[in-house]
């Protein structure tokens, strides 16, 4: 009996100090064994300021789907991101807005929004599944 690999797809900046925190947030919360990581300088901003951006996102995100049937969907955010440097709040109102594009695709997957402080500790910022709540281990988010 063969047994399966359950995915999940991050789209993520490409930052290295914020790849291994979300990789191995999304394996333990997610249950997954491995993570598509589609990368862009300042995700969040580039996802929700560009619709070019946007688009080659979703080409990537359907690549994700097609090879790997991915159960979540998940956009993070971080601290110090030098290609999206705006304040805290505007990156997770962002990774909100950004999550509610993903959800629009209708891709019919778990979407969550992530948000990695200054601290490499990944925050779980929107979940649009049921039951799920905001996690944080700094900050009351709103």
């Amino acid at each position: 009996m063969v047994m399966r690999s359950r995915f999940a797809t991050a789209i993520n900046c490409i930052d290295g100090r914020v790849q291994t925190p979300v990789m191995d947030w999304i394996k333990l919360h997610l249950n997954v064994d491995y993570v598509d990581l589609i990368t862009e300088p300042g995700a969040d901003g580039a996802l929700t300021s560009s619709t070019d951006l946007r688009a080659r996102i979703f080409e990537k995100v359907c690549l994700s789907l097609k090879a790997h049937n991915p159960v979540a969907i998940a956009l993070a955010g971080h601290w110090d991101c030098i290609a999206n440097p705006v304040a805290r709040e505007k990156h997770l109102e962002q990774v909100r807005e950004g999550a509610r594009i993903i959800e629009s695709w209708r891709l019919r997957r778990r979407t969550v929004g992530l948000w990695v402080n200054e601290l490499g500790y990944v925050d779980l910022i929107s979940d649009n599944e049921e039951g799920h709540e905001v996690i944080s281990y700094f900050y009351e988010y709103k």
